[in-house]
């Protein structure tokens, strides 16, 4: 419902929509005679949150109490996976998260390592502490089924 590209998807959509399809309006109006128009475009607020929606809910990756990594994607089966670089926002490291789903089923993290030492699953989500030492790290997710045997 978001998507810039959806609302621009069609002559029609374009015409009811009325704005940059290649920007996040902050507004869609849904009371008539606007119905569907979108408003407040260039407004920086809502691609912020268009970012965070990308990021941490749809890839996953999140910084929680600033010393853990989660990583838990919630991305369709079809994708054969994607990458991720983040750099913590007090300089303290930069890390390539490197999301792998083998099989086509991207339900849970079934594996997870950082610098190629195993890191903790709990709940469907890899959890990676933050290094102590500042530096480049790798961290390896692979994505499978949620019943093993499926």
């Amino acid at each position: 419902m978001l998507s810039p590209v959806t609302r621009g998807a069609t002559p029609a959509r374009v015409a009811t929509y009325q704005v940059e399809p290649y920007v996040v309006a902050a507004d869609v109006y849904g009371v008539a005679p606007h119905v569907g128009r979108g408003g407040w475009t260039w407004y920086t607020g809502s691609a912020a949150w268009m970012y965070r929606i990308a990021v941490e809910s749809v890839l996953g990756v999140r910084l929680v109490g600033g010393d853990t990594l989660v990583v838990a994607p919630r991305v369709p089966d079809a994708w054969p996976g994607f990458t991720v670089r983040l750099r913590l926002p007090d300089g303290r490291g930069d890390y390539e998260i490197v999301v792998t789903n083998p099989t086509g089923r991207a339900a849970i993290v079934t594996a997870a390592s950082m610098d190629g030492a195993p890191a903790a699953i709990v709940a469907g989500a890899a959890r990676i502490p933050v290094a102590a030492e500042a530096g480049r790290h790798r961290v390896d997710v692979v994505l499978g089924a949620a019943d093993p045997s499926a």
